[in-house]
């Protein structure tokens, strides 16, 4: 018969439905024990959707069963509800002089995802809060360039990291440490640790909102970064086209996994209006966010045109709220912010 350490090992090769990441580090596997006649695995899979709690148990009972000496294999569930907790979730922390941290996710790329971080970030500013804004992504970081980086990153004698300043928001960026022709090749727990650096050995100082530019997807990456952090919510971002709302689905069960509360959905480049016409044109559908958030049961922030001003923004380090408080986008954008400062609020209340 196999030990319990040996299966433990052979169970790290189940995925949990829809992540890269196994149920061993979920955190889902709670005693294996070993007995003449057969083994047993107690999980606890609390509050996941009974379709993936079967095909979960279905996977620990195939991936025992081919282990050599094993006669039979018995699954039990520790709790028939509740939401299935990370063997991190005990260890979130806060990050020192921030009274939230909101995350900004999507769950694909290519959704403007970084485009909405950045001038939902000076929104909030424009609201009267202490921003900061972290570039978690570090194999495509992108908010160096949106909003100026001129100079690199400098450290303290005390090996602290100090933030950057730009148009009244402090923010942090691989983009700051490496050059744009750098290609940043890193493995799993590297990543991890430069993003675990820059939640907690940053001089953000005191901040209304700690806003966090995840990268794309729901791999390992996101989810550590989300189980490490004391956070407030996530926000996720999609454009109306059915692929692209088939990964808002799994952003939301990501942030509903670790715990961690969405406030909201935005959908971006949600219809183009023609300068010629006038008329709008809803080039990739539209209203898709609005109908998933509501099947969801999640709020729905808002809608994003294309507009040439908010791209040439980006490019040219000169974000629209920033510069053209005036234009449209920005009252947007400002509006989307009045709604998350009010979700916030009310929590915290």
């Amino acid at each position: 018969m196999p030990t319990p350490n040996e299966i433990l090992v052979e169970l790290k090769k189940v995925k949990y439905p829809g992540y890269t990441r196994d149920i061993v580090s979920f955190g889902m596997v709670k005693d294996i024990e070993v007995a003449h006649k057969s083994v047993t695995v107690v999980l606890g899979a609390s509050g996941a959707n009974p379709g993936v709690v079967a095909q979960i148990v279905e996977d620990v009972r195939r991936t025992v069963a081919a282990i050599a000496g094993v006669p039979a294999v018995e699954v039990r569930m520790e709790q028939a509800t509740g939401a299935p907790r990370t063997s991190a979730g005990s260890a979130r922390r806060p990050v020192p002089g921030v009274r939230h941290v909101v995350a900004v996710a999507s769950g694909k790329g290519g959704v403007g995802k970084s485009t909405v971080a950045v001038n939902l970030a000076l929104a909030l500013r424009a609201a009267g809060w202490r921003i900061g804004l972290m570039d978690a992504d570090v194999y495509g970081p992108s908010v160096a360039m949106m909003v100026g980086a001129e100079r690199q990153a400098q450290v303290t004698a005390e090996r602290r990291i100090i933030p950057l300043e730009s148009f009244g928001i402090r923010y942090i960026s691989m983009a700051l440490f490496v050059n744009d022709e750098t290609a940043v090749i890193w493995r799993g727990p590297m990543v991890t640790k430069l993003e675990t650096e820059f939640l907690f050995n940053v001089e953000w100082g005191d901040l209304d909102c700690l806003v966090l530019d995840l990268p794309p997807g729901t791999g390992d990456a996101q989810l550590t970064i989300t189980q490490r952090v004391t956070m407030s919510g996530g926000i996720v971002v999609t454009t109306p086209q059915e692929i692209a709302l088939m990964d808002v689905r799994r952003g939301v069960t990501m942030f509903q996994e670790v715990d961690v509360r969405v406030l909201g959905v935005v959908e971006n480049m949600s219809y183009h209006i023609c300068r010629k016409c006038g008329r709008r044109h809803d080039i990739f559908a539209h209203g898709g966010g609005e109908r998933l958030a509501r099947q969801l049961g999640v709020p729905f922030l808002g809608e994003l045109p294309i507009v040439r001003e908010l791209r040439e923004g980006g490019d040219y380090a000169r974000p629209l709220v920033a510069v053209r408080p005036d234009h449209p986008i920005s009252a947007a954008f400002r509006a989307i912010a009045e709604q998350i400062i009010g979700g916030l609020e009310r929590k915290a209340a």
